[in-house]
């Protein structure tokens, strides 16, 4: 009897001991997942910025060549990234994945920022329309089509606030934005993060809170239904209003 009782203790032993190890495994693999998106998402928002920086120039009428083609655009995102995050954007010891996932980035950026010169070069002509919006659009197509079957990147907002349809938020970046980001628990700025499935596929989802900072309202702030430049009416937002979400899927 009591060598049936040493036998079941050590089979629940064994059985816990190996809860232990996925849940640990299982976690390990959570923070890489996190560090992946992270840097997926800043280096999106580090490319952003310098498209913003260049606005004046870009819409500037009375400028033609404008100097500003692929490779000076990357060399600039690639060094703002390092300066925010604290370390080069490809370090010694960074995963074999976020290589090429970070790289499949950097030539997506090229790309785009190539493909514009005409309409950014193009004189006598103030407005381009190319604005981090739909910069970051663009960039994320080509993303999606280089390394689509690995992961994806996409910027979504609340329905009320998207402008174009096809950065409409599904299912579970609706919930997260309205169930989740808005509870008083969810510190803001906090990423959510989720294990699921996209396209059928099992995924890490991580969805990233964005926003309003004050160079946003010129075109997203007050008064509320005002003609902007781009052609939409303002939403009438203030700084620090959730006004959009990165959102990372990384496919097991």
């Amino acid at each position: 009897m009591e060598a049936l009782v040493a036998l079941a203790r050590n089979r629940v032993f064994t059985v816990l001991c190996g809860c232990m190890l996925l849940s640990s495994s299982a976690a390990a693999q959570e923070a890489v997942d996190v560090a992946t998106g992270e840097r997926l998402a800043e280096l999106l928002r580090s490319a952003r910025s310098v498209l913003s920086n260049y606005q004046s120039l870009i819409n500037d009428p009375a400028v033609g060549d404008k100097h500003l083609d692929g490779e000076r655009f990357t060399a600039e995102a690639i060094a703002l990234y390092a300066k925010r995050t604290g370390h080069p954007l490809m370090s010694d010891g960074l995963a074999e994945r976020d290589r090429k996932l970070l790289q499949a980035q950097v030539e997506a950026m090229r790309e785009v920022v190539d493909e514009e010169q005409n309409d950014i070069n193009r004189p006598g002509i103030g407005f381009k329309g190319f604005v981090p919006a739909v910069f970051a659009r663009l960039m994320n197509e080509k993303f999606a089509a280089k390394v689509g079957n690995e992961a994806l990147v996409r910027v979504t907002a609340p329905e009320v606030l998207v402008r174009n349809r096809k950065s409409l938020p599904d299912d579970w970046e609706t919930r997260v934005i309205n169930e989740i980001f808005s509870t008083p628990q969810k510190q803001k700025g906090e990423a959510h993060t989720e294990v699921t499935k996209v396209n059928g596929r099992p995924a890490f989802r991580m969805l990233l809170p964005e926003y309003y900072t004050e160079s946003c309202l010129s075109c997203h702030g007050s008064p509320k239904g005002e003609i902007d430049v781009t052609g939409y009416p303002k939403e009438g937002g203030k700084a620090g209003d959730l006004g959009g979400a990165i959102s990372i899927v990384l496919f097991k």
